[in-house]
């Protein structure tokens, strides 16, 4: 009797085994089935490259968190040009690349409506190398100011703010934080700033000033003078506001003369 118990046991035991071995097979089966390909990158992708096959490969990606604007074939991306760094195994989405027939360098990461400018730099106007691509910077210039029928006063103003920088002599990579003391420095600027800088590198000497890519204030100045510099001008006092002066009018009220004074805003009536 113990013997048909302990067999009965031993049935039941190999009957889960099984059961849960069928199952656990099923679920891996079902997890390989749901997954899906998609276009990823073989190697590490500067900014600026045209893409090829050698530069691309294609993952195992679960279907139900598949990253919008991927890709699944890789002739897709044949002559494509990426507008940020990728890392090797690191999805290919349409927000990263350049539009179709853009070609390959500096020219595929700027903005729509943008263009790029190069200013001379040294290591001073440089902040020391620390203006790196993807920093921003704002841009000022000491030159001498015109007055009329005088000789121009010396004056530092600045002139651009929260300019993005795309390039340090000719690297656009993005990845390095070590300053790099360089000679050359391209900023992305609008039309209009474009003409700007132009002006301000033609009459005075540029100076970069580094700024928090977070910070996006925009602060008007008026400039810095030699004479405001060291204390020789000061600024004018505001003129106190005129006290209001008080009215009178007479008012008869029956027998009496009485006298309504306005002072401040109040009414007192004093009469005789």
């Amino acid at each position: 009797m113990r013997n048909l118990k302990a067999i009965i046991l031993i049935l039941i035991a190999l009957a889960t085994g099984l059961a849960a071995a069928a199952y656990a097979t099923g679920w891996v089966s079902r997890q390989t089935g749901s997954a899906n390909k998609i276009v990823v990158a073989a190697v590490d992708v500067e900014l600026g490259t045209r893409l090829n096959s050698q530069m691309l490969t294609t993952a195992d990606w679960p279907s139900g968190s598949v990253p919008a604007g991927a890709f699944k074939e890789l002739k897709q991306l044949e002559g494509r040009t990426v507008k940020a760094s990728l890392t090797r195994g690191e999805p290919l989405l349409e927000p990263k690349l350049a539009p179709v027939g853009t070609q390959g360098g500096l020219s595929a990461i700027i903005a729509e409506g943008k263009r790029a400018m190069t200013v001379r730099v040294n290591d001073v106007v440089g902040v020391a190398g620390f203006a790196l691509p993807g920093t921003y910077v704002d841009v000022m210039v000491h030159a001498q100011q015109d007055e009329q029928g005088n000789q121009g006063k010396p004056i530092s103003k600045t002139v651009l703010e929260k300019v993005l920088v795309l390039a340090v002599a000719q690297e656009a990579s993005r990845d390095d934080t070590k300053p790099k003391v360089v000679s050359a420095v391209t900023l992305e600027l609008t039309p209009e700033d474009s003409e700007k800088l132009d002006l301000a590198r033609s009459v005075g000497t540029l100076s970069l000033v580094l700024r928090n890519q977070v910070d996006k204030q925009t602060v008007a100045t008026k400039g810095m003078t030699k004479a405001e510099l060291f204390g020789l001008v000061r600024p004018v006092p505001t003129a106190p506001a005129a006290t209001p002066r008080p009215t009178a009018r007479k008012v008869a009220m029956s027998n009496s003369q009485c006298v309504e004074v306005i002072q401040n805003g109040a009414r007192i009536m004093s009469c005789f």
